[in-house]
């Protein structure tokens, strides 16, 4: 059984016991969150697709933990001009564990 969501702005496939880093949540380390958005579900039954949400479809999870990811390096230059701008980001992300996939 696998579920696809939606959450912070990705699409995400989950199944049951997946680990997966998803954009930055609120909640604690060690709490339980539930994840409403689900845009399909794929079960014994076969394959439900929402327009665009699974009626009553929800996953649970649970925050492993919190970071940011390793820092994507940012350089603009402007040929025979002698202009470089150098710069980095790092996205901050949430862990979670998928507990169930209830649908």
């Amino acid at each position: 059984m696998y579920a696809i969501i939606r959450t912070g702005g990705k699409q995400y496939t989950v199944a049951v016991g997946d680990t997966v880093k998803v954009e930055l949540l609120p909640g604690e380390v060690g709490s339980q969150i539930k994840l409403e958005e689900v845009l399909a579900v794929k079960d014994e039954a076969g394959l439900r697709v929402g327009a665009p949400l699974v009626e009553g479809a929800s996953v649970t999870a649970t925050i492993v933990a919190e970071g940011r990811h390793d820092k994507v390096r940012i350089f603009k230059f402007r040929r025979r001009k002698h202009s470089m701008k150098s710069g980095g980001h790092r996205q901050h992300y949430t862990e979670l564990k998928i507990d169930a996939i209830t649908a």
